[in-house]
């Protein structure tokens, strides 16, 4: 386990986020909660401080940059340095189903962008220069299997999701010898319990689904970052 310091969690949801934030909690990390819904941050706070878990959240839409740098402070004030910075954004609609890749218009790619990695930067401004200068940190990117492998129908969500990874492991391979550490996890399936998942499950039943359990995922996450033994870790539920 490495040093009990505050986690942030962005995009955190039902599925993956909470997972997340009970298993960081669970060894002693507090943990922040960043999402766009309130009344849903408030159940989480609730079911993990019940659990024993020093938990916050604030909500904001972090493609709003000065948004997110409020949410960030408001973080920081309340609990101290973030020691952990996840990034796992969920899908604004989980209904919505991207134009596939033959498609794709200039504007779709911007949208992606938009929404999946320029936040990931904005965040990463916020914590990263305070990490290197106590040398210690931890960056986990989440992105999504169209990163590693061509699925068509992602359409622009593929080049984006390829983006954030490659941008997470250049940033590794940047902080060598600085004591922060960058890591991806590239996921492909439905995450059990997630928003997507249970709008799956509605239209289509729960049989045949490529599914993950989130629990699995997040010791995975948990683990890459105490050992930080590779840059990335890629789950396929999928092929």
């Amino acid at each position: 386990m490495f040093p009990v310091k505050p986690v942030l969690i962005v995009g955190a949801g039902p599925g993956l986020g909470l997972s997340i934030a009970r298993r960081f909690g669970r060894d002693g990390h507090p943990v922040a909660l960043i999402a766009r819904n309130q009344d849903r941050l408030d159940g989480y706070v609730a079911s993990l401080r019940g659990d024993g878990i020093t938990a916050v959240a604030v909500a904001a839409d972090v493609t709003d940059p000065g948004r997110t740098r409020a949410a960030v402070t408001t973080v920081t004030d309340r609990l101290g340095p973030i020691g952990t910075l996840y990034y796992g954004p969920g899908a604004a609609d989980p209904t919505a189903h991207p134009a596939p890749i033959q498609q794709t218009e200039p504007h779709h790619l911007d949208e992606a962008i938009r929404a999946l990695v320029r936040p990931a930067l904005d965040l990463t401004g916020l914590v990263l220069p305070g990490m290197v200068e106590r040398g210690d940190g931890t960056l986990l990117y989440v992105t999504g299997l169209g990163a590693v492998v061509p699925i068509p129908m992602l359409g622009a969500l593929a080049p984006a999701s390829a983006a954030l990874r490659t941008y997470a492991l250049t940033l590794n391979a940047s902080l060598t010898d600085t004591g922060v550490y960058a890591g991806t996890l590239v996921i492909g399936g439905l995450i059990e319990r997630g928003d997507i998942h249970r709008h799956a499950v509605a239209a289509f039943g729960a049989d045949g689904l490529p599914t993950l359990d989130p629990d699995e995922l997040a010791d995975s996450a948990a683990e890459l970052a105490a050992t930080r033994s590779a840059p990335e870790r890629v789950f396929n539920a999928l092929t």
